[in-house]
C-alpha cells in the first residue's frame, strides 16, 4: 500500500512526549491538563482553554532512579512515568489530575509530586487526586460525579479560570466526539477481508489522540479517512488476525513487531486503544451534561478494577464481540511486567476466551518498552501464528 500522507507526521509527534502541539497549544493560551489513567473523564479535561494529554514515556531506556523510589516489584509503566518526569520530561504540564486506577500509579503520582517534578515557577500548578468507583451502579455514579465536580471543574475554575458550565461541558464533548468518530470510521476498515489500513497504523493514529491537543490534528485525522476511502489494498493475505487485549500499550513498536511476523491486529481492547476509550458520548437536553460524561465511563469502562460481576464477566464478552465483529483468528492477552489489575484479568481472561468462546489464545507479560524483549515477543507470536495456522489446515482437511 501507498504511504499515509500524514502517518509520517503523526510517527513523530510520538517521539517525545513533549511534543511541538503542546508548545503550540499553550503558546495559543491553552492551559495543560496532564492525567496518568483512562479513568479520568477525557472530555472534562478539555473545556473551554485546557487540553488534555495522556502521560506516556517514548523510549524508555534505564528505570534506575524510579526503581530507588518505587523498588522493582511496581509495574514498569508507573516506573517509566516517574523516570521520565524526574528527568523533566514533563514539565508542559499545568497541572496534574490522577484518579486512584491502581496503588501503582497513585504512588507514581505522589512521588512526581513530593519530588516537584512539575510546576516550576507555575503558582497555579495543583495535584489532584480522584476517588474512583470500583462498581457501576447509580451510588458509584453519584461519587463519580462528585469526584469530578471537586477535583477537576473546581480547581480549573480557581486556578485558570476556566469555564466549566454545561454549556463548556457539552462544547467539549462535542469536539472529543468528532475525534471518536473520525478514529471509529477510520478502525472499521480493520473489519475488511484486505484491510486498507495496518493495525500499526492506526495505533500510531490512535494514540496521537490521547498524547496531543486533539484540536490541532482533528484536520488531519479527516483527511486520513477521506484518504483511506480510496487507498488500495496490499493483495499479500496476512497469515492471521488477532484482537490484542491488555494493559496499557503506548508502544506502536508492539505492533509493528506482531504484524511483522503475519499476524494482523484487527482489534485493540487495551489502554490508550480506541475500544472503548474512542466511543463517542451520547448527550441528551433532559439531564446535565457532568451526569452523562460520568456515567457513559462508569459503564462503558472496560478496566478490571471494575469488580461488579457484571463487570467482570462482561469484559471476557466484550473481547469475544469484538473480536468476533472484527474477525480476529485469535486473541494476544497482554500484561506490563508487574500490573496487578492485569495480571489477574490476564489469567481469566485468556482462560475463559479459550475454554469459554473458543479462541486460541497467547497470554504474555511484556516489558513497558517492548525493544527491550523484541526477540522473546517476537519468537512468541511466530509460534502462536503458527499454531493458529496448523488448527486452520486441519480444519479444512476434516471439513
Amino acid at each position: 500500500m501507498r504511504d499515509l500522507k500524514h502517518l509520517l507526521y503523526f510517527e513523530n509527534l510520538l517521539q517525545t512526549a513533549n511534543n511541538e502541539l503542546i508548545a503550540q497549544a499553550k503558546r495559543d493560551g491553552g492551559v495543560c491538563a496532564a492525567y496518568p489513567c483512562e479513568n479520568v473523564p477525557e472530555p472534562l479535561l478539555n473545556l473551554d482553554r485546557v487540553f488534555s494529554i495522556r502521560l506516556f514515556a517514548p523510549h524508555t531506556g534505564s528505570l534506575d532512579i524510579s526503581t530507588y523510589y518505587m523498588t522493582a516489584f511496581l509495574c514498569e509503566t508507573s516506573r517509566a512515568l516517574l523516570e521520565r518526569a524526574i528527568e523533566g520530561g514533563f514539565n508542559f504540564a499545568d497541572c496534574v489530575v490522577a484518579p486512584d486506577g491502581c496503588t501503582m500509579m497513585n504512588r507514581c503520582i505522589e512521588n512526581m509530586e513530593l519530588l516537584k517534578t512539575m510546576g516550576k515557577d507555575n503558582d497555579r500548578f495543583f495535584w489532584e487526586y480522584m476517588e474512583i468507583p470500583l462498581k457501576a451502579d447509580d451510588n458509584n455514579l453519584d461519587l463519580y460525579v462528585l469526584q469530578c465536580k471537586n477535583h477537576i471543574l473546581k480547581p480549573l475554575a480557581e486556578h485558570y479560570g476556566l469555564d466549566t458550565s454545561d454549556a463548556s461541558i457539552r462544547k467539549a464533548v462535542e469536539a472529543h466526539n468528532r475525534v471518536c468518530e473520525l478514529i471509529r470510521a477510520i478502525g472499521d476498515f480493520r473489519k475488511e477481508e484486505r484491510p486498507r489500513i495496518t493495525g500499526y497504523e492506526f495505533h500510531v493514529l490512535t494514540l496521537a489522540t490521547y498524547v496531543c491537543p486533539k484540536y490541532l490534528i482533528v484536520d488531519k485525522l479527516a483527511e486520513t479517512l477521506e484518504e483511506l476511502k480510496t487507498r488500495e489494498p496490499d493483495d499479500k493475505p496476512w497469515r492471521a488476525r488477532v484482537a490484542l487485549v491488555g494493559s496499557e500499550v503506548d508502544d506502536s513498536a508492539l505492533i509493528k513487531l506482531i504484524e511483522e511476523t503475519g499476524a494482523y491486529v484487527c482489534a485493540d481492547r487495551f489502554c490508550f486503544g480506541s475500544l472503548p476509550g474512542r466511543d463517542p458520548i451520547p448527550l441528551t437536553a433532559d439531564e446535565d451534561a457532568l451526569t452523562q460524561v460520568c456515567r457513559h465511563y462508569l459503564y462503558a469502562c472496560q478496566c478490571p478494577r471494575m469488580m461488579n460481576m457484571a463487570k467482570v464477566y462482561g469484559r471476557k464478552e466484550y473481547v469475544n464481540d469484538i473480536a468476533r465483529e472484527y474477525g480476529a483468528d485469535g486473541v494476544i492477552y497482554e500484561q506490563v511486567k508487574f500490573c496487578d489489575p492485569w495480571a489477574y484479568e490476564r489469567l481469566m481472561g485468556s482462560t475463559m476466551l479459550r475454554d469459554d468462546f473458543g479462541f486460541p489464545v497467547l497470554s504474555v507479560d511484556r516489558p513497558y518498552n517492548s525493544a527491550s524483549a523484541s526477540g522473546q515477543l517476537r519468537t512468541r507470536v511466530q509460534a502462536f501464528v503458527e499454531s493458529m495456522e496448523i488448527k486452520k489446515l486441519k480444519k479444512g482437511a476434516t471439513v
